[in-house]
């Protein structure tokens, strides 16, 4: 038998681990979702804004976000036990708190004239809250 023809094991190969291909996951999203805003910062689709066909284009935007989040599901779901209830009890918490700020706020520009808030912040916000919160909870206790 040829190297080349010799069976490999799943645990041998690099791509094999559960964090990388969910960073290689993560930064293909990411890089398509990138490229769709810099299209749209430099005018690619001014045609679209305020028309039917804007929804297409936030459709379009939205899509890498729930391929990111099935990468994120994927990275728990590939992972062994110990870790899968580490990662679950992290993203739980930080979509916990996210909850709370969002529901501060939509009760403060209710009653206390707080400026409106865009929508697509509460991505960034999760994103930022998993960057504070995440490194602190090492245990699946």
């Amino acid at each position: 038998m040829s190297v080349s023809a010799a069976p490999r094991s799943p645990a041998s190969s690099p791509s094999s681990s559960p964090s990388r291909r969910y960073a290689l996951r993560t930064a293909l999203f990411m890089a398509v979702y990138s490229l769709l805003h810099i299209a749209a910062i430099v005018g690619a689709f001014d045609a679209w804004i305020g028309t039917s066909a804007g929804w297409w284009l936030a459709l379009a935007v939205a899509l890498p976000i729930a391929g990111q989040v099935w990468a994120l599901m994927r990275l728990i779901a590939d992972s062994d036990e110990y870790l899968r209830a580490l990662w679950a009890k992290r993203v739980i918490l930080s979509a916990g708190i996210v909850l709370v700020v969002c529901t501060v706020w939509g009760f403060g520009e209710t009653y206390a004239n707080a400026p409106g808030m865009k929508a697509w912040l509460v991505l960034p916000l999760f994103w930022a809250v998993s960057a504070v919160v995440w490194p602190f909870v090492r245990s699946s206790r």
